[in-house]
């Protein structure tokens, strides 16, 4: 080809394609998104992530050609949805046949309203293939959704990826059957399981002042001692007096609790520095950071043996550095940070603490409550300490365990947090 056609060519390609910016369109035939017009994504429900426990896991054979319906409880509602979906501990990838969403008659039935059922696409197509280690965010779908509402997402698998990735915390029922289509109304013979697995969040188109806050914590914030389908962990106590406050009623919450979690070594599931990008920072709309972690870090320093004095001071130390570290690399993304203090947990039948668990405790509680570390300060071991017995939960807001709110305690949590701490 000569030069001045070479020229001519290219000039004809160039003309194409801006031709094709024109008409909003490139030349595969996809919508081109207009930046001034794209809606504003704000998540509404949100799981952490971690591979279940053998216990809390699904035989890898009962996820071939399954078919998979998980409720979730919204915090803010909106006119259309994306659903996320998480390989994100698959050894292989995860190929989804499809996937619908719909209205549950009841959390605690594989039910749904039939008239609700929508299908669910990604990239346009009913299908999707998500590589191990990765997260897909569907096509979004016009779909209006009410703030505090339940929603069923209903997927079908084609084989397990390897390893599953789920969330077994969820105090929530789902069910698995096999050989029925995700519009189903009923998924007849099902499984009942009370986990959530390769599903990660749920976003609203929302207005451009809609924000989030996200919720960093261990079993306490994931809910333990809460009840099975009643949406009662302090992180939905929290969600619903928000929704009432009509000065803050655009603000979701997203529950990123995972039970034994810890600041600095991983438990069930990956400590909480190592989850922060992936739990936090790649969620859609958050303004806001509640940190309530370090009674694992703390508890399991004498869990199986005695730990010297130095050890004691070390993790003290570290437990501090680590704060610092969610607080650095949350501003840096223009989030405000709200530190809870460490509850009491003298009498814990698991951990066993003695008085120098309690001085770890109280030096932590005394550095989160110091002005000019945290934005803010929740202090949840004031409101659930016992008068009588400081360094004990109250009775009344005890799950029994000495360690964990019953959904009493976790009512009373979310009663006492400020709502101002999220006003502009």
């Amino acid at each position: 080809m000569t030069p001045r056609r070479t020229r001519s060519f290219f000039a004809i390609i160039l003309l194409s394609a801006a031709a094709f910016t024109a008409q909003g369109q490139v030349p595969n035939g996809i919508a081109h998104p207009d930046p001034a017009h794209a809606p504003n994504w704000v998540g509404s429900w949100a799981a952490s992530q971690q591979i279940p426990e053998p216990n809390n896991a699904v035989p890898l054979d009962s996820l071939h050609h399954a078919t998979l319906r998980q409720i979730v409880h919204l915090s803010i509602g909106g006119p259309a949805i994306r659903v996320r979906v998480s390989n994100a501990f698959g050894t292989a990838p995860l190929h989804l046949i499809t996937m619908h969403v719909a209205r549950p008659l009841s959390p605690a039935k594989s039910h749904i309203d039939a008239a609700s059922d929508r299908a669910v696409t990604f990239n346009g197509r009913a299908d999707v293939l998500i590589p191990m280690g990765a997260e897909y965010i569907s096509d979004p779908l016009n779909y209006p959704v009410a703030a505090l509402s339940d929603l069923a997402i209903t997927m079908q698998i084609e084989e397990a990826p390897g390893q599953e990735t789920g969330h077994p915390g969820s105090r929530t029922t789902s069910y698995l059957a096999t050989g029925l289509p995700a519009s189903a109304t009923e998924l007849t013979g099902a499984q009942i399981i009370d986990h959530w697995y390769f599903f990660s969040g749920i976003d609203v188109s929302a207005p451009a002042d809609t924000s989030s806050i996200v919720a960093l914590g261990d079993s306490i914030t994931d809910g333990h001692g809460a009840t099975t389908n009643g949406n009662d962990r302090w992180t939905d106590d929290l969600a619903s007096r928000l929704q009432h406050s009509a000065a803050t009623s655009s603000i979701a919450v997203l529950n990123e609790g995972i039970g034994g979690n810890r600041l600095l070594l991983d438990g069930l599931g990956p400590n909480a520095l190592a989850r922060f990008d992936r739990d936090v920072l790649a969620q859609n709309g958050v303004r806001y950071l509640i940190v309530l972690e370090g009674i694992n870090d703390i508890g399991m320093l004498t869990h199986t043996t005695v730990a010297s004095e130095a050890q004691h001071e070390y993790l003290v130390h570290q437990m501090i550095g680590a704060y610092q570290q969610i607080i650095l690399r949350a501003h840096a993304h223009g989030i405000k940070v709200i530190g809870g203090t460490i509850m009491p947990f003298i009498g814990s039948a698991f951990y066993h603490p003695d008085e120098s668990n309690e001085s770890d405790r109280q030096v932590v509680n005394a550095w989160i409550r110091t002005a000019g570390h945290f934005d803010a300060v929740i202090d949840f071991d004031k409101i659930m300490a016992d008068p009588a017995h400081p360094d004990h939960l109250r009775p009344d807001y005890d799950s029994g365990d000495h360690l964990h709110p019953s959904p009493a305690g976790y009512r009373a949590m979310a009663e006492a947090i400020p709502l101002t701490l999220f006003q502009k």
